[in-house]
């Protein structure tokens, strides 16, 4: 079956430490995905693309920033794109290899979590859900801004933490005339 995303009900959120003592988090506000499943209902593959420019932390200036050449520079990289290689699925258990491509730049990245459905919604459509997360090394994408603060660590840590959480719809056969 195949499925599409239902934007209303996901969101693909980070978080970074910022001057090594606390955690900044923000979350891209657009983005689209469809997947795939097997006639017994696993996972077989999942697409996620996400505007840059929706980049929200809840503080336009640091928005701004971010979507500058020094970070995302969104201008000339519009979309995030997450595309499964492997998944693994052992009940609602999962693991999910893909190829990220961000900035111009593609390495593999491992999202963990689980997928849970499908079931019938109140209006008959199938539903499904998919709780994930990850780690990756932004400087691996070619986002390497930063500063040495006065006690001599980073002032944005160089790992992100990834959690994307999307609820998706199936799409119903044709029905023959």
């Amino acid at each position: 079956m195949k499925w599409n995303l239902d934007t209303s009900h996901s969101h693909t959120d980070f978080s970074v430490k910022h001057l090594m003592i606390s955690t900044v988090r923000g979350r891209f506000t657009k983005m689209e995905g469809t997947g795939e499943t097997n006639t017994d209902g696993t996972l077989k593959s999942a697409v996620l693309t996400m505007e840059t420019a929706s980049i929200d932390t809840s503080t336009p200036q640091r928005d701004d920033h971010l979507r500058s050449a020094d970070f995302f520079d969104a201008a000339n990289n519009p979309t995030i794109v997450f595309t499964s290689t492997q998944i693994d699925q052992s009940g609602t258990d999962s693991t999910i290899i893909g190829n990220l491509s961000m900035h111009g730049v593609t390495h593999p990245v491992t999202l963990k979590g689980e997928i849970t459905g499908p079931i019938t919604d109140p209006w008959g459509n199938p539903r499904m859900a998919l709780n994930v997360s990850g780690k990756l090394n932004r400087k691996d994408w070619g986002l390497t801004y930063n500063s040495i603060i006065e006690a001599g660590g980073l002032m944005i840590s160089e790992d992100v933490k990834l959690t994307v959480e999307v609820e998706a719809v199936g799409e119903k056969p044709a029905v023959a005339a």
